[in-house]
């Protein structure tokens, strides 16, 4: 087996699982409309998946990217660290965030790579990075971003369509020539074969879109209208990509777009006893982009505002970059007071 290598998923059916509706990208992004129609399905209830997207050449180029820059020293590693005060680029370590009531520690460790240091290369937006970033940006990492940018503009059509919005309108609030947040990340688990731990606490991603690659399973997401405690893996699948609503896309359209609650666990079985990769590139909006339920550009999301029992959440009074910030220090253990 090479490095990223791994048995796999179990077939054992008193594993639960949740099968996630499936998009064929070339398909939806030629304007087939049943596909339209099951991605607006997937989207007004949890995440989806993608097959035939066109970021797949660059996936495992990626892996080899992230395991190379997170299997160097921690020292060296911690040289380019991301920080505590609301910064993302860079390295994070383990076991910086609580992930239950007891206190427990994350096991992830990654490595953020922002779309603006990407797009702009060789000029630094936000930071520097290791060398195997470096390495790899040319010929892989700019690509992989450029791709998914592509890829979250399909997508967004789909959405504008469905929710009544004149063409274009969440494409200027993703401006990808613009200062934002969205990044590429590689993310390691370490092995635990007998393990429990969660490895990331449930959680609905920040941003609008994210696109996630993983070789194993561990991936889990909360049942909607249950009490809160069924949780079901969701099967990774070779060359497909598992694709999430993110909370500000849930904002902006008033709720119709469904942000999905999702933790990472120990893959189940003989997983387990290998380290787990995953990766995933996060489209967010503009820094400068203020945050509400976009009522005054569609009727239907002025209605469903209107039928919310809680309506400020879709006012949260904020920008981009500081919803952000205020998300991203949730359950932090490092954070200055």
């Amino acid at each position: 087996m090479t490095s990223l290598d791994h048995p796999p998923f179990p077939t054992d059916k008193s594993i639960p699982v949740q099968d996630l509706l499936v998009v064929d990208y070339k398909l939806l992004k030629e304007g087939d409309q049943e596909q339209a129609d099951v991605l607006w399905e997937a989207a007004t209830k949890w995440g989806f998946c993608l097959k035939n997207h066109d970021a797949e050449p660059f996936v495992g180029p990626m892996f080899e990217m992230g395991k190379e820059t997170l299997s160097l020293s921690l020292e060296e590693k911690m040289k380019y660290w991301q920080g505590n005060k609301g910064a993302s680029p860079g390295y994070r370590e383990a076991g910086k965030k609580y992930v239950d009531a007891e206190g427990s520690l994350d096991a992830s460790e990654y490595i953020n790579v922002a779309k603006d240091d990407a797009m702009a290369y060789p000029r630094i937006v936000h930071r520097d990075y290791p060398a195997p970033v470096n390495r790899y940006m040319q010929d892989t990492i700019i690509p992989f971003v450029q791709t998914c940018i592509e890829q979250s503009k399909v997508v967004m059509r789909v959405f504008e369509n469905k929710l009544g919005l004149p063409l274009g309108t969440l494409m200027a609030l993703h401006d990808p020539g613009k200062t934002c947040i969205s990044e590429a990340r590689c993310i390691k688990v370490a092995a635990t074969p007998k393990g429990t731990k969660i490895a990331l606490g449930q959680h609905t991603d920040y941003g609008s879109l994210s696109f996630l690659s993983n070789r194993q399973g561990g991936l889990q997401v909360l049942v909607p209208e249950t009490d809160g405690d069924e949780w079901r893996y969701v099967k990774p699948i070779e060359g497909y990509s598992i694709c999430n609503i993110g909370d500000t896309l849930t904002i902006m359209s008033g709720g119709i777009l469904k942000s999905c609650t999702h933790r990472v666990v120990p893959p189940p079985g003989a997983q387990a006893g290998y380290d787990r990769w995953s990766l995933v590139y996060f489209s967010r909006p503009t820094n400068d982009v203020y945050l509400k339920a976009l009522v005054n550009e569609s009727a239907y999301i002025a209605e469903a505002v209107q039928n919310a029992e809680d309506r400020d959440v879709y006012f949260p009074k904020m920008t981009a970059a500081q919803w952000f910030v205020k998300k991203g220090s949730l359950y932090r253990t490092d954070l200055n007071r």
